[in-house]
This record gives structure tokens, sequence and C-alpha cells, in this order.
């Protein structure tokens, strides 16, 4: 800086020495576990609403699951997770909470969006009962037992009996989400559109 009564030779200078005065933000972009958290719920809703699905938000967070989402005249429990790093190209979300596994009691459906991928999947109790992690590989990588539930947007769009650990549907659950599941059997006609 010049002092007092100085001026700058030329107005060049005079920038260069007002940008140094700028604090730098380190903290930009590295957000904390529960930012990360609500950042996924967030996300959740806007896309599930996107789908014309009903969705709701609990007061609170007594609960085991973040969103209620609409069916019929039901709600399903949704608890919505998020993985930002990959180990081995598989991302991992646990299953229940710090000391506990989810149970039917607690949820219906646990919500994992895959974050650098942009990959959700849509995984219900029954499928990971008694597991207290889930690993996800969206680029094929590792173990793929959960893959069946990439995008499957429509098993909260269905009746209780329509979804499952052992449903594979024979016809779309729902015909009119734009999004199919991995397992529909619209799935490619799709996606050649």
């Amino acid at each position: 800086m010049w002092k007092k009564g100085e001026k700058p030779a030329n107005r060049e200078s005079a920038r260069e020495q007002r940008v140094e005065k700028v604090p730098k933000l380190r903290a930009i972009g590295s957000p904390d576990r529960k930012r990360r958290g609500e950042a996924a719920e967030a996300a959740f809703i806007a896309r599930a609403s996107g789908f014309d699905l009903r969705v709701a938000k609990p007061w609170g967070e007594s609960d085991p699951y973040d969103v209620l989402v609409g069916s019929g005249r039901t709600f399903w429990r949704v608890q919505v997770k998020c993985a930002s790093a990959s180990r081995l190209g598989q991302y991992v979300v646990r299953g229940g909470g710090e000391a506990y596994n989810y149970t039917k009691d607690d949820i219906d459906f646990l919500s994992a969006h895959i974050v650098p991928e942009n990959v959700w999947y849509i995984v219900p109790i029954e499928a990971f009962l008694g597991h207290p992690m889930l690993h996800f590989s969206p680029r094929g990588t590792g173990k793929a037992r959960y893959e069946k539930y990439r995008e499957a947007w429509c098993l909260l769009a269905c009746q209780p009996k329509a979804r499952g650990w052992k449903d594979i549907p024979a016809v779309c659950r729902c015909k009119t989400l734009p999004v199919r599941c991995a397992v529909c059997p619209n799935h490619n006609a799709l996606s050649s559109k």
C-alpha cells in the first residue's frame, strides 16, 4: 500500500495493490458430514419431486427416516445417504445409524446418492436387512449386489406388494417416470430413443 497522500504511479499499480488485500477462502467445497447429508436430502427431494412423486420432510431429526414419499394412501419412509469417495471402485454407505442396523420398523427404503457419479440407488429394506454396510459399484467394479436398484425411482411409485428384494418386474412398475431402473424391461428401449 502507499502512504497517506501518495498516489500510485499508474492505475495498474493501484489495482495490483488492492488485489493483494482480497482474503483467500479455503473452506469452500469441503462441507462436513452433516452438511453433505443435508445436501443429499435436498437433492433427493428435488429429484423425487421432478418425477412427480409426493414428498414430505418430517419435522426434526428424531425419526430414523429423512423423507416421506407418497404412494397411494400411504407414505414410504426413506433414509437418504450419500457417498463422496470410493475405495477400489466401490462406494460405501451405512445400513444403519451409529450403533444399530435399520429394520422394517425404521424405514422402507434407503436411498444412496453416489455424488461423484451423480447416480442414485433406491434400495428396499428387505435387500439389506442385517448388513451394516452397503457397497455400490456404479462403474461395474467389485460386487454388484445392489446394481439392480440403480435409479429405481419406480419402486417409490408402486404399491407395497409390488416391491421387494426378489421382485424383478415383468412389466414396468411406473410407466409415467422418465427414468427406468436397471431391472426395468423398458430400460434399454427408453435409452435408445
